[in-house]
């Protein structure tokens, strides 16, 4: 079966709910249509259901991520910070968070030895493990600063950098910020409450066990990579193997044991390549009525959910949206194409930048979204630490 360019599109303007009949009316309902919500920018979490969610405000984000905790943090794919439905964390802890926590701790223990810090850089993590477990233990929740205060046996810092040595060289920073992303991937700490602004990262660590009340059981890998795999090809499919590897930050072993897991069924994509799809939902969704705009933050789910873009990404546009990293700018959309980026001026008001020639029409759907968000931020600025050059404001040759 053939799926085409157009079907894809329109399937993505109806499962990430950026459609305006499809939005959403739950902060765990926007998450659970995108598998998860980027998280390595705080701001993004809430933008990201901004865009998806009419009566979305900072306080139904927050009260989701920190009273009902039905949206929950947690390091994952591509060691990258995701907010996820809880009910989705089994998958993740068995899976893809375990291949980011066996590679952080590898790393750990060896830069630990390298700079003189610990004999045994093994040792030293489970001795620091146990410290900081300890000290949350009881309901408590503390922050990076205090626990590296309070706890001897996480001290310690990497050697100065050498000058003209290269730019990655480790120097002189501490090593207990590693600790606990490794303690976070591993899912027996999370990032709390927020004790800063919204658009800040300044969380409170806690037991995961005491966040969530009572902590489910991680799923073996195989099966957590299927669940992940089973959510993403209906939020996402058709999509193809080389999507999904990059997208779980995987191996294609493990993405072909997935896909057998889940019955997935073969189609045809214009690009020529084979994308998948899960069985019964072979058929393209009915096109959206109308046209519609979207304006969707920093790294956000929809815009980093391929490897393979061309299909809503014009080629010669991506080095202006994406770094060198693949870090994906703000984004603006018309009728599931990429088509700007989005900014604010001094007065918080947000602006989209074109990167390409609009009619009227699509010129004002894009301006009521840009008053739509702009009432969302309520004069908040927010401080991007990935901009792209679009963002920056190069234009296209």
């Amino acid at each position: 079966m053939r799926f085409t360019d157009d079907a894809r599109r329109a399937r993505l303007a109806r499962r990430h709910a950026l459609h305006p009949g499809r939005r959403l009316t739950s902060v765990v309902d926007v998450a659970r249509a995108l598998v998860g919500l980027h998280a390595t920018e705080p701001s993004s979490v809430h933008l990201a259901v901004a865009a998806r969610m009419p009566s979305a405000t900072v306080s139904t984000v927050e009260d989701a991520l920190y009273e009902q905790r039905s949206v929950v943090k947690q390091l994952a794919m591509r060691r990258t910070l995701f907010a996820f439905p809880r009910e989705v964390l089994p998958a993740v802890w068995g899976s893809v968070s375990a291949r980011v926590a066996d590679a952080e701790r590898g790393r750990l223990a060896r830069d630990l030895e390298h700079h003189d810090v610990a004999d045994e850089g093994a040792a030293w993590i489970d001795r620091g493990r146990d410290a900081v477990l300890g000290r949350l233990a009881g309901g408590h929740a503390l922050s990076a600063k205090r626990l590296r205060e309070e706890l001897p046996a996480i001290d310690g810092r990497s050697s100065p950098a050498v000058e003209g040595g290269p730019k990655w060289q480790l120097g002189d920073l501490p090593f207990a910020p590693r600790l606990l992303t490794l303690l976070g991937a591993e899912h027996h700490i999370v990032r709390g409450r927020n004790e800063g602004h919204w658009r800040t990262s300044r969380p409170a660590w806690t037991l995961m066990a005491d966040w969530l009340c009572e902590a489910p059981a991680a799923l073996p890998a195989d099966q957590g990579y299927a669940e992940l795999v089973r959510r993403w090809l209906y939020a996402f499919g058709p999509g193809t193997e080389a999507d999904l590897v990059w997208w779980l930050g995987s191996t294609k072993a493990a993405v072909r044991t997935a896909l057998r897991a889940v019955e997935a069924v073969p189609v045809t994509l214009d690009s020529g390549d084979v994308g998948y799809v899960l069985p019964g939902d072979e058929a393209p969704d009915d096109d959206p009525d109308g046209d519609w705009a979207a304006l969707l933050p920093v790294l956000d789910s929809t815009l980093m959910g391929w490897k393979q873009r061309d299909f809503y990404l014009d080629p010669a546009l991506a080095p202006y949206l994406f770094d060198t990293n693949g870090n994906g700018g703000t984004s603006a959309w018309l009728n599931g194409r990429v088509v700007g980026c989005w900014v604010q001026d001094d007065d918080g008001r947000v602006v989209v930048l074109p990167a390409t020639p609009l009619t009227e029409r699509h010129r004002s759907l894009l301006h009521d979204e840009a008053d739509r968000l702009t009432t969302f931020l309520d004069a908040t600025v927010i401080t991007n630490v990935y901009k792209s050059r679009l963002m920056k404001g190069e234009r296209l040759p």
